[in-house]
């Protein structure tokens, strides 16, 4: 059974840092290439990072450039995203899935509220 397990949101003040962690399990973990969706109410998710199957990485988001960092530990089987420097406008819900989501489920997603 197909499953991921996202932690590490919170609140957090502009400015600040957080780490998100994601522990997918039910498939293997290397042959995928993974991604960091967000979804903020009332819009559909989108990509904001994606790690290839190699390590490469890809940042759809202009607006997270420079601010966020997704790696995969092959090893350990996890997936993180470090944000810094937190702005309002990075605040939703997170998800970590594959990039072409071909594995056709969600798991419940870690909340992320920055504000003062």
């Amino acid at each position: 059974q197909v499953q991921f397990v996202e932690s590490g949101g919170g609140l957090v003040q502009p400015g600040g840092s957080l780490r998100l962690s994601c522990a997918p399990s039910g498939f293997t973990f290397t042959r995928y290439a993974l991604a960091w969706w967000r979804q903020v109410s009332g819009k559909e998710r989108e990509l904001v990072a994606s790690v290839g199957t190699f390590g490469d990485t890809n940042y759809p988001l202009s607006s997270v450039k420079g601010r966020f960092t997704i790696s995969r530990d092959n090893a350990k089987k996890t997936v993180s995203l470090q944000m810094n420097n937190l702005k309002s406008e990075d605040s939703g819900m997170y998800y970590c899935n594959t990039v072409r989501l071909e594995l056709k489920t969600w798991g419940q997603g870690t909340q992320v509220t920055v504000s003062s």
